[in-house]
């Protein structure tokens, strides 16, 4: 079209269009909830939006109403989005989970607020149910969730390295301030710094009104400067001593950085996280391995190769960085289990194949358990093949046929012959974890 006889209605709403467009990148990564000033003031500039487009008069002209049809769509399409991001059954279950986080903070971390006392560790295990149930939360890969997720795990787990520190410091700091003049003023800067542990936790988790982090980081640059100053030449125990007080504010500044992180940078993006490539690069591997074993003409070739490859696998994975994340952690746990389960399914066709080349009498029992478990080799190929989600046919199949395999083993009596106990009790753990192999696999986890 020719921009100068373009109808001015229609340059009227491209101009909107393009101010809505560039609203979007802000509304597919919003990761608050609906109660947020983020959340407000998008909701207001898109209904804002709205009116401008229901303004602009068409004059009965066809082009220009679709051409504000057009716009009105890609403007509610938005506003959906941003409502649905707010309130996704996901997006709440995080909530959820940090508000116990917050509870945990406001009533048992609160005395570190005051000075007071250290958590005690039934905290920490609490703390990290927290954090384990957080990095199960499934995100399907949107943008919003893992930003929340990160977010939420992020701070839960400051908390939690804040109060290791607790529990490991030595009952021997402060100094006595009869060793140097300059130990009055470190210990008096220790106490502070304590003191602003519990308030670090209680801005991570949000339960604090009476500060903010900024202030919190020039009182903490502050003390650093006021320890720079401090003349403690000649004396090791005492520089030792200021140089862990300065470690402890150097570390409470890294935990306020956090409440822009999130915004500012892609860490909740694990897709090119160096850990992640290399967990990654091994779970390539192992599928290539498993495809090789399931279609070979004669497996019992692979056996031993394969055997010391899937070891040498789970060697890379073990040293693979964590990068104390627990999203990163568990991805590490998954992988390593399917290695594991791989090199599981070959030890049992090795066995299988060597009892049909022994002979000799076989008490009944034993003869049950190894038929069991003849049958479990089966399944366990399928659930190795498996690549679905738990509402699909073949999942409930494999399920059904393991929980048989179960019954049976139930029903074998071993007639008090010790060695036939240990081999259906053997049995039954290798059933049970190819199920949760197969409920591992079929859980749709995601990084």
């Amino acid at each position: 079209m020719d921009m100068g006889n373009q109808h001015p209605a229609i340059s009227r709403l491209q101009e909107i269009q393009r101010e809505v467009k560039a609203v979007e990148p802000q509304v597919l990564g919003f990761s608050g909830l609906a109660d947020d000033k983020a959340y407000r003031r998008l909701e207001r500039m898109l209904t804002r939006q709205l009116f401008e487009i229901d303004s602009v008069d068409t004059e009965g002209r066809g082009d220009v109403q679709q051409a504000r049809k057009r716009a009105a769509q890609e403007t509610e399409r938005l506003l959906k989005e941003l409502e649905q991001n707010a309130s996704h059954p996901r997006r709440l279950e995080i909530r959820n989970l940090f508000r116990e986080a917050q509870a945990l903070a406001q009533d048992e971390i609160a005395p570190l607020h005051s000075g007071g006392g250290c958590a005690a560790d039934e905290v920490e295990e609490r703390l990290q149910d927290i954090v384990l149930r957080l990095t199960h939360v499934k995100t399907g890969g949107k943008v919003s969730l893992r930003k929340a997720r990160y977010r939420a795990l992020s701070r839960v787990c400051a908390v939690q390295e804040i109060l290791e520190d607790c529990l490991r410091k030595q009952p021997s700091l402060p100094l006595s301030e009869d060793a140097h003049p300059c130990v009055a003023r470190i210990n008096a800067v220790m106490c502070t710094v304590s003191k602003a542990r519990g308030t670090v936790v209680a801005l991570l988790m949000g339960v604090c009104a009476d500060e903010t982090c900024r202030h919190l980081s020039c009182v903490l640059s502050g003390l650093l400067a006021d320890l720079d100053a401090l003349d403690v030449a000649g004396h090791p125990d005492i520089r030792n001593y200021r140089r862990e007080v300065v470690e402890d504010i150097h570390k409470l500044l890294k935990y306020l950085e956090l409440e822009e992180e999130a915004d500012t940078t892609r860490a909740f993006d694990l897709g090119q996280n160096q850990s992640i490539l290399e967990i990654e690069k091994v779970r390539a591997r192992t599928r290539e391995v498993r495809a090789e074993l399931l279609r070979a003409q004669s497996p019992a070739e692979l056996y031993l190769s394969s055997k010391t490859e899937l070891q040498g696998l789970i060697g890379q994975l073990d040293e693979v960085s964590l990068e104390k994340n627990p999203c990163i952690r568990e991805a590490r746990r998954r992988a390593v289990i399917e290695v594991q389960t791989l090199v599981t399914y070959v030890d049992l066709k090795e066995a299988l194949e060597k009892r049909k080349q022994s002979v000799g009498a076989e008490h009944p029992s034993h003869q049950a358990v190894w038929s069991v478990l003849g049958n479990l080799s089966e399944i366990q190929g399928e659930v190795l093949s498996f690549d679905g989600n738990r509402s699909d046919k073949n999942y409930i199949r494999l399920e059904e046929l393991l929980t048989k395999q179960l019954l049976a083993l139930d029903a074998v009596d071993p007639q008090g012959e010790e060695k036939c106990k240990a081999a259906r009790k053997q049995a039954v753990k290798l059933a049970q974890n190819i199920l949760s192999y197969l409920d591992l696999k079929s859980d749709e986890w995601e990084y």
